[in-house]
């Protein structure tokens, strides 16, 4: 069975299709899911498709491009939600993201202090969002973060990076972009990365892998990776030489073996 990570399929993308997407879902070999909320709204949403479908789980926060919307009485609810929805088993998608100028950094800052002390005082894992913001979610995670356990989200940090997170539990969520081919610093990461340490995510409808780029993304894409990644790593072995570091860096990106483990291991820490 493989597990879409980290998956939105909430989304009105699929207002249309909705049944068919987890249809094609089961299909497709994906029993497991996680719908991460991005605000209030919609972790509302998320928990109430996760308690019509056996196979979905939920995580609730608030989105760093959502931060300005936050309010006073938020983390509470957040709390209780955690406490009391039996598929709750996440904060997230919550963190940092710079790209934008809007919301302020530290408005955003403020949203991701309250997330990150939530997850350590609940002791749940957290999913975070970290887009161009990796010194102050690092600093962040410091001073706020003993303790706490989790995934980066899409992950686009540095080896230095990578490794501070791994001394720190982290695991490591990979999406569509690894399957581009220009992608040479995420499969430079992910062969660094012990495969025991890898989630495998779609983000959908957003990051499609590169077979159907362009196209809105959905769970049953996971396999699709998967076979992807299998011509490209047996490409890579024909014209490695032994110990050549390439090697690695296919088996690494094998899908089937980054969901088989993902799959136990973030079962094993969200209690799925």
């Amino acid at each position: 069975m493989l597990f879409d990570t980290h998956c939105h399929v909430n989304d009105g993308a699929y207002a249309e299709d909705r049944p068919a997407v987890f249809d094609r879902a089961a299909a497709a070999g994906v029993g497991l899911m996680i719908c991460p909320a991005t605000d209030m709204e919609t972790s509302a949403r998320c928990i109430a498709m996760a308690r019509e479908h056996d196979g979905l789980y939920a995580a609730v926060g608030i989105h760093p491009e959502e931060a300005a919307k936050a309010k006073d009485g938020d983390v509470d609810r957040l709390r209780q939600w955690i406490q009391s929805e039996e598929k709750v088993v996440a904060v997230g998608e919550v963190g940092l993201d710079y790209h934008w100028p809007e919301p302020a950094w530290d408005v955003q800052q403020a949203v991701f202090i309250d997330m990150v002390k939530l997850a350590v005082e609940l002791d749940v894992p957290i999913i975070i969002h970290d887009r161009e913001a990796h010194g102050d979610t690092l600093d962040i995670l410091r001073q706020y973060g003993k303790g706490i356990r989790g995934v980066f989200h899409c992950y686009s940090g540095s080896l230095e990076m990578t490794d501070e997170l791994l001394r720190m539990g982290f695991y490591f969520g990979f999406d569509g972009p690894l399957t581009y081919p220009n992608s040479k610093r995420a499969k430079r990461v992910a062969s660094h990365l012990p495969l025991d340490r890898m989630l495998i995510e779609t983000d959908c409808p957003y990051l499609t892998p590169q077979a159907h780029r362009g196209q809105r993304n959905e769970p049953a894409y996971v396999p699709l990776r998967r076979r992807r990644n299998r011509r490209s790593a047996g490409h890579r072995r024909r014209r490695s030489g032994p110990g050549d570091h390439r090697k690695r860096q296919a088996a690494v990106c094998d899908s089937v073996t980054c969901n088989l483990v993902g799959a136990c291991t973030w079962q094993a820490r969200s209690g799925i």
